[in-house]
């Protein structure tokens, strides 16, 4: 008979036989520790040699910039710093529930930056199998099953997301390649003979979920904290990966991992780093089930409105974000913070600051381009060319208009921000067209008798009105 994998066995079993215990689990004898066995390493062999250089103190730096909020062991400062010592390899694990991260996952991407920054070797794991499972970190809901092929549509879309951010130096992946073949006795008899259901229970995450939720926990949630701890087992003994960092709300999940380490394999030298995970003005954290999810994906969120975004963040949370979301050194941050306090300030120049810096890191240089672009395009009165490029980048954020090719031509400008529902009425168009402030594709339009022509309609597809500087209208030609 063929064993059912144990993602599998735990979602479809356990979620409905809540009241099994692990007592069964701590019975087993352990075997060789070997779940998996990869024909072909990501990685040289720990044991292989570096070329020896002095490395700075990468948890200092962490620490200084707001990046710290706690380390399994103070001893990671030396290890870290010793030339005598391989270069670390760091992982940070993300969960494929959407096809794109967002702007609550950027800062592990930020620290496997900082670690890739100072000669270590950054690791992106992909939940494949941890995904059909879910985390109930940080949720008071069970997470919804995702389908399959939705799942795997995730994985690819995620890794392709780190790999354009930290480029060919990341290694990228993905937990189902081990967690596929084991089945859930082998689980059983090599890891749950080491959980103790106390120190499961005392978890934050689990403590939080059970006293918050009326409908507890599952099983198959409660055993999240193990798969996610055996992967740490994984990449320690068979790729040499000593170090996973993740948000605070991690915690229970890292030490799970390192625990394991210590009792499976024996050995110490495996760390835990968290970091403060990025929150709202109101105190809330970034996600992707919240309105206005900032995605890092370019086909759900435009590098224009992803660059908008931080470019109208509060004064009071500018400098926070340059030190945790950018790589500027203190000293020019500390720069740009008391210019701000200086009477001749510009508004919005440290703004402008970390909308290009974190565009650029997400995005690159051409993304950040495109986000210039429209940025200053959209301004009205500016002598940059609109292109119809420019003008879909900004269509999320602008209401839009249909109308035929025969209903625009010859249509008067006043007629036509009426129509469109840009402005109320005819007379109120013509009151802000004498004021100067009504713009077909960023021109001021100087005459009531103004009519469209063909050549006013970009690229033959859409018109740009604009009732001031900040109300817009797209008229769609269909």
């Amino acid at each position: 008979m063929v064993m059912a994998t144990l993602p599998c066995l735990l979602k479809t079993f356990f979620t409905h036989h809540p009241k099994l215990s692990l007592s069964s689990i701590t019975r087993h004898r352990l075997s060789t520790f070997s779940l998996y066995t990869s024909s072909k390493s990501h990685f040289s062999s720990s044991t292989n040699t570096y070329t020896q250089t002095p490395q700075k103190n990468i948890i200092k730096i962490l620490q200084q910039r707001g990046l710290l909020e706690s380390l399994t062991s103070e001893s990671l400062h030396t290890v870290c710093t010793d030339p005598n010592v391989t270069p670390l390899k760091v992982y940070c694990g993300f969960d494929p529930t959407a096809e794109s991260l967002h702007l609550g996952n950027l800062l592990g991407i930020i620290v496997l930056s900082w670690f890739l920054r100072y000669g270590h070797v950054p690791v992106a794991l992909i939940g494949g199998a941890t995904g059909r499972v879910g985390d109930p970190s940080g949720k008071t809901l069970e997470r919804p099953e995702l389908d399959v092929e939705i799942l795997e549509n995730n994985v690819s879309c995620i890794s392709n997301i780190v790999r354009k951010i930290l480029g060919d130096n990341v290694v990228v992946l993905n937990n189902y390649d081990w967690w596929k073949d084991v089945s859930f006795l082998d689980f059983l008899k090599n890891v749950g003979r080491f959980a103790r259901i106390g120190t499961m229970l005392g978890k934050e995450s689990v403590k939080r979920r059970l006293e918050m939720s009326e409908s507890g926990l599952s099983f198959t949630e409660f055993s999240y904290q193990l798969l996610q701890g055996y992967d740490f087992v994984h990449l320690f003994e068979k790729m040499g990966v000593s170090v996973q960092i993740g948000g605070s709300d991690q915690w229970g999940n890292i030490t799970a991992g390192t625990d394991l380490i210590r009792k499976i394999l024996q050995t110490d030298g495996a760390y835990g780093v968290t970091f403060p995970l990025l929150l709202k003005s109101d105190g809330t954290k970034f996600g992707k089930s919240e309105d206005g999810a900032i995605w890092l994906s370019p086909s759900l969120l435009s590098p224009y409105k992803f660059y908008q975004y931080f470019f109208n963040v509060p004064d009071a949370d500018v400098v926070r974000f340059l030190k945790i979301l950018t790589f500027l050194s203190l000293e020019e941050i500390g720069v740009i913070e008391e210019e701000m306090g200086k009477s001749g300030y510009v508004p919005n120049t440290a703004q402008r600051k970390l909308a290009e810096e974190v565009t650029r890191f997400v995005h690159g240089q051409e993304g950040l381009e495109e986000a210039l672009k429209a940025t200053e395009a959209l301004k009205p009165g500016a002598e940059t060319k609109l292109d119809w490029k420019t003008i879909e980048g900004i269509a999320e954020d602008i209401p839009s208009f249909s109308m035929g090719l025969d209903q625009v031509l010859n249509c008067g400008i006043l007629e036509l921000s009426v129509s469109t529902g840009l402005l109320d009425s005819k007379s109120a168009a013509r009151r802000l067209l004498k004021q100067g402030g009504l713009y077909l594709n960023n021109c001021r339009v100087d005459g009531e008798g103004k009519k469209i022509e063909v050549e006013d309609i970009v690229e033959g597809k859409v018109l740009l009105l604009s009732a001031g500087k900040k109300n817009k209208m797209i008229v769609r030609i269909s």
